[in-house]
């Protein structure tokens, strides 16, 4: 898909690394309005990113969100609050809570993230109030990223809520954690259609960039033994007085 001669440069920049990630996983939630085998424009620029994480040795998982029955909320099982069935805390236990990566990959509608986008992070938020084996918030330890699509404007407004979003959760954002590709300006082409965004040199560069700055974040991090778990550990501060220990479900 890429040229030939950026994509000979990305696999020797792969083939150099010296460092071990093959202990590392990393999870792409790909936001599409689209079902599957319908073909998401946002799955071509995720296979950029992917193809650097996985080409060093890290497990990948990639989750279509529409392919799952998600109701909206922000508890962490809302057949506990009347849905009748809820996929979502199986997958939040199977790939995203394993993960040391997370990356939300949303297509572009209205100049915003897509309705699906919005409800896996309302989801996401659902979890942010239980604590890891450390005694800090669910997402200390695991690094966030951002990949946006589209036909029209909008790229750096979704990557700036997204990112936001998975920092105030707990997530470490590295830099440049983002990449996106929406086209000119106004209805036309996207990523996929006559190969457009991979001839866009811009794009692919941010996207092998954040690839790599999740990486090194994410080794460094696991390295140290996560977060320091000092000043953040959730059960040093008594908020008994509160309906819910994370005082933002009030």
């Amino acid at each position: 898909m890429l040229p030939e001669s950026v994509q000979a440069f990305i696999d020797a920049e792969i083939a150099a690394s010296t460092a071990d990630f093959s202990d590392l996983r990393a999870v792409y939630v790909n936001g599409t309005l689209k079902r599957s085998p319908e073909q998401s424009h946002t799955d071509g620029l995720i296979a950029v990113s992917r193809h650097v994480i996985e080409g060093v040795g890290a497990r990948v998982d990639e989750i279509r969100a529409v392919d799952h029955d998600i109701p909206p909320g922000v508890y962490p099982d809302m057949r506990e609050h009347g849905w009748e069935t809820d996929a979502f805390p199986d997958l939040y236990r199977s790939h995203i809570e394993p993960a040391d990566i997370v990356v939300l990959a949303t297509p572009t509608w209205l100049g915003d993230q897509s309705s699906v986008t919005r409800k896996v992070v309302e989801r996401l938020y659902g979890y942010s109030g239980e604590a890891n084996e450390r005694g800090q918030w669910a997402y200390y330890g695991k690094v966030g990223g951002v990949i946006v699509t589209g036909n029209e404007d909008g790229g750096k407004h979704c990557a700036a809520q997204l990112l936001y979003a998975l920092s105030h959760i707990g997530f470490t954002i590295p830099p440049q954690a983002d990449a996106y590709w929406n086209g000119e300006a106004g209805p036309g082409p996207s990523y996929l259609d006559d190969n457009r965004g991979a001839q866009n040199h811009w794009t692919t560069r941010n996207a092998v960039f954040a690839a790599w700055n999740m990486l090194h974040t994410a080794r460094r991090i696991k390295d140290a033994g996560g977060i320091p778990a000092h000043g953040n550990v959730v059960a040093n501060w008594d908020l008994s007085n509160q309906d819910h220990p994370n005082p933002e479900y009030r």
